[in-house]
């Protein structure tokens, strides 16, 4: 058992990839490639729109930024050797790769999660108490917010890491999936995975769940100030500053909760590449569009800054 482990360790593992059919590598390579380049710039160019406006210097705008540069890392993780293994016929990644890739991937996208409750927080703030907004949103209040958020996702990233680490692998090494996630690596696992699968899920909904119930509080508590607002265009307008980040949500956590919050035993190798392709790749793509498209500030200072480009 302990030589089999070890050489797993050292010759690391294969990523099987979305599919295994060699007459669709080069057409999922283009398209991949065509979204993470989407990805990148359109949340470069809301970091850019924000940063060069003063105007945008608010606290629901200080989050947006982080969470657009959050998706560029979080896709930055996995898209590029994704990529890689298209056009590869190896598809190996080193033991210590798998581990710091799982270790990114984690960190990345729970701070995502963090950082959409506090956006939900910011809306809670600005539509319930406004007369508090100025206090309770202040600059030094959004900055720890952020450092909270990046602490704690790190430690509970770390945390998964070290766990799985402990685990033995040893006749196959074939991960199923086009990343090291956490359900595929320990599936190939020879060790009794029952208490790590305990852990993961009791460590992953302390994490994950409490900004998830904390959006579902705050726009709880939104829908009954509204709803308390005399005129129908009192209420749209209110509604209105909530739709993007509503829908952002959405696409987020409900591809999450799918993936995992659900037994090893009911894990399904299609089902959850495909759930896991909309948080990982097409949610940081299309938030881009969703906090633009409907916001009237942000058009106004992306297409400043495409003329600023052109000119």
């Amino acid at each position: 058992m302990e030589t089999k482990n070890y050489s797993s360790r050292t010759s690391g593992f294969i990523l099987l990839g979305l599919s295994s059919n060699p007459q669709l590598q080069k057409p999922l390579f283009a398209i991949f490639l065509i979204m993470y380049l989407v990805t990148v710039v359109g949340n470069v160019l809301i970091i850019l729109a924000i940063y060069s406006d003063p105007r945008l210097h608010t606290p629901m705008y200080f989050f947006l930024s982080n969470l657009s540069f959050m998706d560029i890392c979080f896709t930055t993780v996995i898209v590029p050797k994704m990529l890689v293994n298209f056009l590869s016929k190896t598809k190996v990644i080193s033991y210590v790769g798998c581990l710091v890739q799982m270790y990114v991937f984690m960190a990345f996208g729970n701070t995502d999660s963090y950082l959409l409750a506090s956006m939900a927080i910011d809306r809670l703030v600005a539509i319930c108490n406004p007369l508090y907004y100025d206090v309770v949103m202040n600059p030094r209040h959004c900055l720890l917010v952020l450092l909270g958020s990046c602490s704690i996702s790190h430690l509970h990233s770390l945390f998964r890491v070290l766990l799985m680490s402990h685990l033995s692998f040893c006749a196959s090494h074939v991960i199923k999936h086009f990343f090291c996630d956490t359900q595929p690596v320990l599936k190939l696992s020879c060790s009794d995975t029952s208490s790590s699968q305990m852990v993961v899920m009791t460590e992953t909904l302390a994490v994950i769940v409490t900004p998830f119930l904390c959006i579902i509080f705050s726009y709880l508590r939104i829908i009954i100030t509204v709803l308390r607002i005399p005129s129908v265009a009192g209420k749209w307008k209110a509604f209105s500053t909530c739709g993007s980040h509503l829908t952002a949500v959405s696409l987020f956590y409900g591809s999450i909760i799918y993936v995992y919050f659900r037994p090893l035993s009911m894990y399904s190798v299609v089902r959850d590449r495909v759930a896991t392709v909309m948080y990982t790749v097409v949610t940081p793509m299309l938030n881009p569009f969703i906090y633009s498209l409907r916001n009237k500030d942000m058009k106004r200072r992306l297409k400043k800054l495409r003329d600023r480009i052109y000119w």
